[in-house]
């Protein structure tokens, strides 16, 4: 419980009764003549030094180690990791400019799918993401880690762009596979990359590659392509040579075709 704090000009001008209760808050018991307000006042003085007192231990003490705290993890650790999100499964830890481990999921295996790879070779297994962060930030601080003698990857390759176009599907639910961008329906919405620092985008079925300002615009630009047609039906239709197909299925590729030119022409 925490008590106002008196000065003794203040406690001199209360009379014996109203001490003592201030005196038994406290739990002050005075030595001396307990008749004299002044051996109250003193007792109650001299308990509130030794309170601040401790307090003011209390709080070098606890600076102190707070001191000590940071000194040590500037020892430790002298620099902290960069983590580069490749996709939900992959990640890569960076020291500086220095690959310095990655982690991959492993969808074979039934507990333990989380890898720690270092120099393409595994170092470490758990069953979360968690645990593999926390090898590898424990073993890179006490110099117990394998060396990457890997070259580290530039700022500006393929996984960074990579990163970059997974982060934005997500806020559109999109997935990212080997051969492109698909939609929660499973549909192929196209592709999206970045050459010579450019964006640019290739809605499905399109042989073109436009330009984009951003990755932002890119991804954003493919979550408004048509996917009136179902894709099973325009992958058969495409795989089939032309003279197999009847006038009806000609005419639903030509117009699906049209479709996506004329989209292609509004959004450019």
């Amino acid at each position: 419980m925490t008590h106002p704090t008196y000065t003794q000009q203040a406690l001199s001008r209360y009379n014996l009764p109203r001490l003592k209760r201030i005196a038994t808050e406290r739990g002050v018991t005075p030595t001396g003549d307990k008749r004299a307000a002044d051996t109250w006042v003193n007792a109650i003085i001299t308990h509130q030094s030794t309170q601040l007192q401790k307090v003011d231990n209390q709080a070098t003490a606890q600076a102190e180690l707070n001191n000590y705290i940071t000194d040590q993890a500037q020892v430790i650790a002298p620099e902290l990791l960069r983590i580069v999100e490749i996709s939900f499964g992959d990640h890569e830890y960076y020291a500086g400019d220095e690959l310095i481990a990655s982690i991959s999921h492993d969808d074979n295996h039934l507990t333990q799918r989380w890898v720690v790879m270092v120099n393409d070779k595994e170092v470490f297994r758990a069953s979360t993401l968690m645990r593999c962060d926390r090898f590898i930030c424990t073993h890179y601080k006490d110099g117990s880690l394998p060396v990457q003698e890997q070259e580290a990857t530039p700022p500006t390759t393929e996984n960074l762009i990579m990163a970059h176009i997974f982060n934005e599907c997500q806020n559109y639910g999109f997935e990212v596979l080997n051969d492109g961008i698909y939609n929660n329906n499973g549909v192929k919405l196209g592709q999206v990359g970045c050459t010579d620092g450019n964006w640019w985008v290739k809605r499905r079925y399109s042989v073109q590659q436009q330009y984009s300002n951003s990755v932002l615009d890119a991804v954003r630009s493919l979550s408004m392509v048509d996917t009136s047609l179902a894709e099973p039906v325009h992958e058969y239709l495409q795989s089939r040579p032309l003279e197999q197909l009847s006038s009806n299925e000609l005419q639903q590729l030509f117009n699906h075709e049209v479709r996506s030119l004329l989209q292609e022409l509004v959004t450019v």
